[in-house]
């Protein structure tokens, strides 16, 4: 009985596997893209899955693709989590993002559950519409 108590204590404390893995995939995010902001560009390549690095190969020419191509990642005015969903057996990670000049764009993460824990298997952007 006072055992059964106590692991009935224990599982309240834990968040649910749903929740649990939804902050693990932000803090990924927000990892990469704090060292992004203190250019650090071998702790943001860490963060890319295997895929992505045997694109990229090295930490350079990853951190300028995401530079020149990324703008509003790179150097984001503001930045907020949507939602995460599986779609086609893929987790993606909405992400909004406002760039320095104001303008909005959604990126949708493409997550993997790798050995290291999750990683980033590619970013899609698009400008977002006003009232999305």
């Amino acid at each position: 009985m006072r055992l059964t108590l106590i692991l009935l204590l224990l599982v309240g404390f834990w968040p649910p596997p749903a929740q649990a893995q939804s902050d693990e995939i932000r803090g990924v995010i927000s990892g990469q893209l704090s060292a992004f902001q203190a250019n650090d560009l071998a702790m943001a390549f860490s963060f890319a899955s295997p895929a992505i690095k045997r694109i990229f190969r090295d930490p350079q020419t990853f951190g300028h693709m995401v530079r020149n191509g990324y703008p509003m990642v790179w150097r984001p005015a503001e930045v907020r989590f949507g939602g995460l969903k599986e779609v086609g057996g893929r987790m993606i990670q909405t992400v909004h993002f406002t760039d320095q000049a104001g303008q909005l764009f959604e990126a949708a993460y493409e997550m993997i559950e790798t050995d290291q824990g999750w990683q980033i298997n590619g970013v899609y952007i698009r400008k977002a519409e006003l009232g999305a």
